[in-house]
């Protein structure tokens, strides 16, 4: 695949906002300890309550209705998990020593998936290149949804906004046993490529390892020990990872696929119009900052400007950098976006309505 060149973005001048915003909260938010602490207890507690369900299966999924309520919240534990530990961890920001991070994103591993991979995909690709086609490869997945409104239009297209609620219930398992292949092997629009000249042996041998591991321990030894029919138990992971798929997803399509989403591109030189930070603020977007229950869910994903100005910083820390940045917001006259969870997925099934049929020549805005 043709590497492209990278798109570059503007240089801040000396009175960026983003400079201010780091020093506030560098001086404020930051020297509260206590948020880190909270941070490593709730990782490691959801750590813990993974292993307490998958043993609930196995003690009292002889059960029915039990095999499939303890398998499902295998799987919202799972996602829960994923979203705030391990993310946190791959950007460096779970524990302050670099080695116990790096310990923790193998966690990623446990679940059929490899961390390698995912760090690159999603640091080295959607956090540099944020939104922009081509590169955020968080974005762009398949040919069967249509994002970035520079992608090829095909007819199923038009659809879109109807099929995907059917098809985004298998995220989970299209990216564990086939999405991680696509990017490991796979040659057209291998996006990953993109930032990796070579993949490490190493990594493919646990790439294998781990989904055979996952497959083990979550699907084998249920069907070894429990007296249930194979096909219940097959039944029941099929519904831990539909759950685990829609819990995700909500994370997924809240942040920066909405109707009034931005895809900015480049110009012939390869020059994007905002600085980075300006960027971050205008593709991204926060959802449900005022839940209790949603932060505690989805982590750095309902603050997701803060996360995407501060990734090193744990999640914990986002619900106080937030008011920070909508202050700044309003003084340096700068896009800021919250919407409740419900809002921001309707609005992001309309924009694959939109974006399923050819533009509206009265369409207006940043493409």
């Amino acid at each position: 695949m043709e590497k492209l060149k990278r798109p570059v973005y503007l240089k801040p001048g000396t009175d960026d906002f983003f400079k201010m915003l780091q020093q506030e909260v560098k001086e404020t938010v930051l020297k509260n300890s206590s948020l880190y602490q909270i941070n490593i207890l709730k990782s490691l507690g959801l750590l813990v309550l993974f292993f307490l369900f998958y043993s609930c299966v196995l003690l009292f999924g002889n059960n029915t209705p039990l095999l499939f309520i303890f398998y499902i919240l295998c799987g919202i534990t799972m996602i829960v998990l994923f979203i705030n530990a391990f993310h946190d961890a791959a950007h460096g920001a779970l524990f302050k020593k670099p080695k116990h991070n790096e310990l923790f994103t193998y966690s990623l591993e446990l679940f059929g998936s490899n961390h390698w991979l995912w760090i690159r995909r999603h640091i080295g690709l959607h956090h540099a290149f944020t939104n922009i086609p081509d590169w955020d490869v968080d974005l762009k997945q398949s040919d069967i949804v249509r994002i970035f409104p520079t992608s090829p239009l095909f007819n199923y297209h038009k659809y879109q906004h109807i099929y995907m609620w059917f098809i985004y219930p298998f995220y989970s398992l299209n990216w564990i046993y086939i999405r991680d292949f696509k990017d490991f092997f796979g040659k057209k629009d291998n996006y990953v490529k993109k930032v990796v000249d070579k993949i490490p042996k190493k990594e493919i041998y646990l790439l294998f390892t781990a989904k055979a591991l996952n497959l083990f321990y979550l699907l084998f030894i249920p069907m070894i020990l429990l007296k249930q029919p194979w096909y219940f138990v097959l039944g029941a992971w099929f519904a831990m990872h539909l759950s685990a798929s829609v819990v995700g997803v909500i994370a997924l399509v809240s942040t920066h696929v909405d109707e009034d989403a931005h895809f900015p591109v480049t110009d012939e030189n390869g020059n994007l119009s905002a600085t980075w930070a300006r960027h971050q603020m205008i593709v991204t977007k926060d959802f449900s900052t005022d839940s209790k229950l949603a932060n505690f869910l989805y982590g750095g994903f309902t603050h997701h400007v803060a996360h995407h100005l501060f990734p090193g910083v744990g999640h914990t820390f986002y619900p106080y950098i937030t008011p920070i940045i909508r202050r700044y917001a309003e003084v340096y006259n700068l896009p800021y976006t919250s919407y409740p969870f419900y809002h921001a997925v309707r609005s992001h099934f309309r924009m694959l309505k939109n974006n399923g049929v050819k533009e509206n020549i009265l369409k207006t805005g940043e493409i």
